[in-house]
């Protein structure tokens, strides 16, 4: 972890910015993987820098996506009983969501 506040004269630095619009991460993210140690830079102030080879090495490691929305109730055929199993093969009966009309003379 390189979280100090003067930079390597030796390393070249980016800022969180240019580091957003390179990595496609957003500012947020990026500050917080510098906070953890995750990524190396430096806090002289209050904006963050990046160094460069930090960033591409970040970026050249395979990471696990995020969640994509909403978790649903995904119920496998397996886990269902042979009754639901049945029914589900069936097609659905359309004219229970219509409305009752009556004829009237």
């Amino acid at each position: 972890m390189s979280n100090e506040t003067n930079p390597n004269p030796n390393r070249k630095y980016i800022t969180t910015i240019e580091a957003e619009q390179i990595s496609g991460l957003r500012r947020n993210y990026l500050t917080l993987l510098l906070r953890k140690g995750t990524l190396e830079g430096f806090r002289p102030s209050r904006d963050w820098f990046i160094y460069t080879d930090s960033l591409e090495d970040f970026l050249a490691t395979t990471r696990k996506p995020g969640p994509k929305g909403p978790r649903k109730n995904n119920t496998t055929t397996d886990q269902l009983s042979p009754s639901a199993k049945a029914n589900d093969d069936k097609e659905p009966d359309k004219t229970k969501n219509m409305p009752q009309t009556t004829k009237q003379n």
